[in-house]
């Protein structure tokens, strides 16, 4: 087995039932993550979906939007359920993980700043190599405090800056399903 995961972090229906849903980049967006689960599975690369559950509304089991956003095709190997914005609290994502003896995580999903940013830190303290696959990530633009309002891409790029060398290698779906980059020799 790989001793890489590919992690599909809260690609779920509930997103279309939030007053931010924009369906601006959703192409773009849909067609990097296909590509990303689709050569993971090529590659018998553990393909982990994770859903964002809650007790009351659209993130609740209940409402019957917690299911894979559609279009998008996964046959995962497992499923989580999580209730905070890393996939790696209370969902029981770690202890697979050790059993299964995966050390490089690939992250994808919704929402680029969020859970995903969230997940990628703490996978990145806990000492796992991290390829953050921006571009297999969605998010939604943003209105801060003082009223500008950031772009989706905006706040891709801020998310890639912040993370990248410090908790992850920024990589495109290509660069990820290629393998972890090569060291520099010192």
């Amino acid at each position: 087995m790989s001793d890489t995961a590919l992690l599909v972090i809260d690609v779920q229906d509930s997103f279309r039932h939030r007053p931010y849903w924009d369906e601006a980049d959703l192409a773009r967006y849909l067609a990097r993550q296909q590509a990303l689960i689709d050569g993971a599975v090529a590659r018998n690369v553990p393909v982990v979906q994770v859903f964002h559950v809650e007790d009351e509304g659209v993130f609740s089991l209940a409402s019957g939007h917690v299911r894979t956003l559609e279009p998008v095709r996964i046959a995962p190997d497992v499923v989580f359920h999580k209730r905070r914005h890393s996939a790696l609290v209370g969902s029981g994502l770690e202890v697979w993980l050790t059993r299964n003896g995966i050390r490089r995580l690939l992250v994808s999903g919704i929402r680029t700043e969020q859970c995903c940013e969230t997940t990628t830190r703490h996978a990145s303290d806990l000492g796992y190599a991290v390829d953050y696959v921006g571009e297999a990530t969605l998010t939604f633009a943003m209105t801060d405090a003082a009223g500008r309002r950031w772009s989706a891409d905006e706040i891709r790029a801020r998310t890639e800056l912040v993370l990248a060398g410090r908790f992850a290698r920024i990589a495109t779906v290509e660069e990820a399903l290629a393998g972890p980059a090569p060291r520099l020799a010192a």
